[in-house]
């Protein structure tokens, strides 16, 4: 399995995951041009995409996805939930929806994890052919439901936000720090790592640490931070905003 992100935060999200037969985009949070850029530095058009996942309808999101689903034609799989906001986006022809949080495409297997934050039907993946990955952004905790099926994976792409102390003594207006902090908010470095120290496991390869803010968190403070709490048992990575990165296992 592979994982390309073509950027992670505030400003736009997107991620390419190529298992052992499909290549899957996982949300469109740039713009048509923009993705179809940083998948051509990696050989991949857009047609070579098999469908695209979505985690939610916030703009960082969703930007590009009514142009990327126009050009390519490819079909968005959502929770049947989720419709009534992708399909102000995308026309229903485009789109597949799942009933059910498990469903299995040949060897793929993928999970909806219904995730806590301020939209319709927010959900994270887990992934799974001969290796398993855990795809979690933007909720204000965890449920102990997704907690049991998270556990001991090879690969976790997960939120760490922001830091409660630079998020409180920053620039936010008072109410946007509280929906930050709320449980409909976005995880702190501190939380994913007390969620991740009972995590990982002995099949656990890769930690990358996603979305985080540009305003109220530093790159080297999340890693360190998550470190710390993980008792330096894998080394943490964290994507970036305005860098792509290739993860390969």
């Amino acid at each position: 399995m592979e994982a390309i992100i073509l950027g992670s935060g505030s400003k736009g999200n997107s991620t390419l995951l190529i298992t052992d037969s499909k290549k899957i985009l996982i949300d469109v949070g740039f713009s048509y041009p923009k993705t179809k850029t940083i998948l051509e530095k990696y050989n991949i058009s857009l047609n070579d995409i098999d469908f695209i996942l979505v985690t939610h309808e916030h703009k960082d999101h969703v930007t590009g996805l009514a142009s990327v689903v126009k050009h390519s034609k490819k079909q968005v799989y959502i929770p049947t939930k989720m419709f009534k906001v992708i399909n102000k986006i995308v026309d229903k022809d485009f789109i597949t929806l799942i009933d059910t949080d498990f469903f299995q495409i040949d060897d793929l297997k993928i999970r909806f994890l219904r995730t806590s934050h301020d939209a319709l039907y927010p959900v994270g993946f887990l992934i799974e052919d001969t290796t398993s990955l855990l795809y979690m952004t933007d909720t204000g905790y965890i449920s102990k439901t997704n907690l049991k099926y998270m556990k001991d994976k090879n690969i976790y792409i997960i939120e760490s936000n922001h830091d409660p102390k630079m998020l409180m003594d920053g620039p936010y207006p008072y109410v946007l720090k509280q929906r930050v902090i709320s449980d409909t908010g976005h995880l702190s470095n501190e939380m994913t790592g007390k969620y991740l120290h009972d995590l990982i496991g002995e099949n656990t390869k890769k930690v990358i640490l996603a979305h985080l803010s540009e305003t109220n968190n530093l790159e080297d403070l999340a890693i360190k931070t998550v470190s710390d709490l993980i008792d330096n048992k894998i080394m943490v990575e964290a994507a970036r905003q305005n860098e792509d990165m290739r993860i390969l296992l």
